[in-house]
């Protein structure tokens, strides 16, 4: 499907090298069929206790990034320190072909797997956490604050932090953070301060404590957190690991290098799969696939996959909301539940979200993107499949990716179709392992 209105989006520029990082990262704003709608204050926001969330989100924010949220330039170039530090950490990371995989679901499909589960956090946040990371240190921030949700994106930010000598306060969405002992470890073991969410660290974490809401916590939960904190300490930086433009521009590594590595080996893609929360590594992934997409339409399919436990663009509407359950960030216009729909316990921290990015509903809204949700047992039995074939052990948010592979493959055979399907592996399962357990 494609735009009922004209649509043009600029192609990625040529990438001669599959063996070497990006020089620039993509910008997906100005190749989407239409605006992304700009965030809006709540009604009344000015007299009620948070004041102006788009003023808060200014003064929060590093100088760098509002300029790239801000930018109209279709490709952003990547500082040379951030590039070798990209390169130091083992990008481009592996594109893998699963034989093996294949084999077993007998397939005249080929089945590829963008690998960024092997980099040293074990998942693709790294690529935003180094960047952030850099411009902080650039512009004199000592310390950065954040949310996270199964602890990936919390994880990248205490080692990017380390690396630039930076301090790092992270907020962890509660269900997640008590089921994940492992990770809670390594990121403390970084120097980071982890604090389950909802807290008694602020405001907003003792309001939703005393109103008895979002009690196992959530990424909303936690994102409320740490705007307040970082409102609350002038020397403070609040960076996100999703949602926001400029943190799709800097996974767009992911993208170009699938594109250069599967051009080397003589192949085009007829789906292109990842899983999706906020939506970071499927816009990462996708958005230099998007003048593609343009040219071939049906062709080549763009699909999410989800959680049906957050099954934002399944089941929810397109419509402004607040990105978390207290309020204190502005209205953006994505996918959403609504900001008071109580998430299920789930072993998949990283797509458990009521809202995702303004970015994906735009994709999504224009009949772009297809989407799928999927259950926790069906995600691990697929997780469980990869392990026994291509030995991979992947993060319970990428089984939701290569369910998808599966089923996409398994009906390739149906239809005797030789297709390539090739699907993001967003992150490593080692630390992840109580979800496995819980669904053997």
């Amino acid at each position: 499907m494609t735009p009922a209105t004209p649509w043009n989006p600029v192609p990625v520029p040529a990438a001669t090298d599959p063996g070497s990082v990006p020089s620039h990262w993509f910008n997906l704003v100005p190749s989407l069929p239409g605006p992304v709608p700009p965030p809006h204050e709540p009604d009344g926001a000015r007299q009620d206790a948070w004041g102006s969330r788009v003023a808060l989100q200014q003064r929060i924010r590093l100088d760098a990034v509002r300029a790239q949220d801000a930018a109209t330039e279709p490709v952003l170039e990547i500082p040379e320190r951030v590039r070798e530090e990209l390169a130091a950490i083992g990008r481009p990371t592996p594109l893998l072909r699963a034989r093996a995989l294949e084999r077993h679901l007998e397939t005249p499909a080929r089945i590829y797997f963008k690998r960024e589960d092997v980099l040293p956090t074990g998942s693709f946040k790294l690529n935003s956490a180094i960047a952030q990371a850099y411009f902080a240190a650039e512009q004199g921030v000592d310390t950065l604050v954040t949310e996270t949700g199964a602890g990936q994106w919390g994880h990248a930010v205490a080692w990017a932090a380390r690396r630039f000598g930076l301090d790092a306060v992270i907020y962890w969405a509660g269900v997640s953070a008590r089921q994940k002992p492992g990770r809670h470890a390594v990121i403390e073991m970084l120097g980071a301060q982890v604090h389950p969410s909802p807290s008694e660290r602020t405001p907003v974490g003792k309001a939703l404590l005393r109103d008895g809401r979002h009690l196992l916590g959530s990424l909303g939960t936690a994102i409320g957190e740490a705007i307040n904190h970082a409102a609350l300490h002038p020397e403070t930086r609040y960076i996100s690991g999703s949602n926001l433009p400029h943190v799709l521009i800097h996974q767009t590594v992911i993208g170009q290098e699938t594109k250069a590595q599967l051009a080397a080996l003589g192949e085009r893609p007829d789906a292109l799969i990842a899983c999706v929360g906020g939506g970071s590594n499927l816009g990462g992934f996708m958005g230099p696939y998007l003048a593609e997409k343009a040219e071939r339409g049906e062709e080549l399919l763009l699909l999410g996959a989800e959680s049906a436990g957050a099954p934002r663009l399944t089941r929810g509407t397109l419509r402004y909301d607040h990105a978390d359950p207290e309020g204190i960030t502005p209205l953006s216009k994505s996918y959403t539940l609504g900001r008071e729909y109580e998430l299920p316990e789930t072993h998949v921290g990283g797509l458990r979200q009521h809202s995702g990015s303004p970015v994906i509903g735009v994709l999504r809204g224009a009949g772009l993107l297809d989407a799928v949700a999927y259950e926790e047992p069906d995600i691990f039995e697929s997780g469980r499949l990869l392990l026994s074939t291509e030995g991979m052990l992947v993060a319970p948010e990428s089984c939701h990716a290569v369910r998808a592979a599966v089923e996409r493959a398994v009906l390739a055979r149906e239809a005797g179709r030789a297709e390539v399907i090739v699907a993001c592996v967003s992150g490593n399962g080692l630390l992840d392992l109580d979800g496995y357990l819980a669904h053997r």
